[in-house]
């Protein structure tokens, strides 16, 4: 089902709002790299978000979402503090892990050894 368009509005909203939170709560830099938010995604009701989160550079994926699970709550804080005036209610926030940066990687190399593989046989 195709996303509406007050839900492509909140998911913008949020999105901004994350971004802000996540640099000034410390969340934008782990571990000696970046987690940036690729994209939100809300239900059609508004009552659900769901935060994709992309890691570059993290050494620790697992422990790093552990942490932004674990900071959760003060990040919900944070967002009711800045979107009381926009939304009725809160949407429950769940994070996911968006893995897209490292399968772009994988293919670079793989195309790379295709492109090594053919200058070798020729």
């Amino acid at each position: 089902m195709e996303e509406g368009k007050r839900q492509k509005q909140v998911a913008a909203v949020l999105q901004d709002e994350f971004n802000d939170i996540m640099r000034r709560l410390g969340l934008s830099m782990i571990g000696g790299g970046m987690v940036s938010i690729s994209s939100v995604k809300v239900t059609p009701d508004l009552l659900e978000a769901r935060i994709y989160l992309s890691f570059f550079q993290v050494a620790d994926t697992a422990a790093a979402m552990k942490l932004i699970d674990n900071k959760a709550w003060e990040i919900k804080k944070a967002l009711a503090d800045r979107v009381k005036h926009q939304l009725r209610r809160i949407p429950v926030l769940q994070f996911y892990l968006d893995d897209t940066l490292d399968h772009v990687f994988k293919m670079e190399e793989l195309f790379k050894k295709i492109e090594e593989e053919k200058k070798g046989s020729e």
